[in-house]
């Protein structure tokens, strides 16, 4: 068994992916476009920044810098996917998913401490490769944030 860190993070990548999608089902199909307040994030909005950071995250490893897009840009094209609704979305993580695992065991480890500028700052190529571990753990813990509201209403 390999204990690399490329291994890791693919195989919890992986696992998280399928988790922050079992969050989103649970949701009641009505809920999963509700926001708890004015300035929240709904469950589908949440889902779609997934879905996408996993290819940008992909795109970022590939070319070892920054390639993605001005915010605005992202925040509108997110705002479409989620309008898209949650067979599209599931498919575009998954399919990001994927791609991004396969990206990340090519990573040799002699590239891992690479820096990579970005515009929240630098840090080294094993970092960005964990970003879309944390970024759909936390998101999951937002998503049953949002069912554990439903209790409340």
């Amino acid at each position: 068994m390999s204990n690399t860190v490329q291994d890791f993070l693919a195989a919890s990548i992986q696992k998280t992916a399928l988790d922050v999608t079992a969050a989103l089902l649970r949701l009641p199909v009505d809920r999963r476009v509700w926001a708890p307040a004015e300035t929240s994030r709904t469950a589908m909005d949440i889902f779609a920044e997934c879905a996408m950071n996993n290819g940008i995250t992909a795109n970022v490893i590939e070319a070892r810098k920054w390639v993605g897009e001005p915010f605005e840009v992202y925040l509108q094209k997110k705002v479409d996917l989620a309008a898209q609704g949650l067979e599209t979305i599931e498919a575009q993580l998954r399919e990001n998913t994927d791609r991004l695992i396969a990206v990340i065991k090519s990573v040799p480890d002699d590239a891992l401490e690479v820096t990579i500028e970005t515009p929240y700052g630098a840090g080294p190529l094993r970092d960005i490769m964990a970003y879309p571990y944390w970024n759909m753990a936390y998101h999951e813990g937002q998503i049953n944030y949002i069912a554990s509201m439903l209790a409340l209403i």
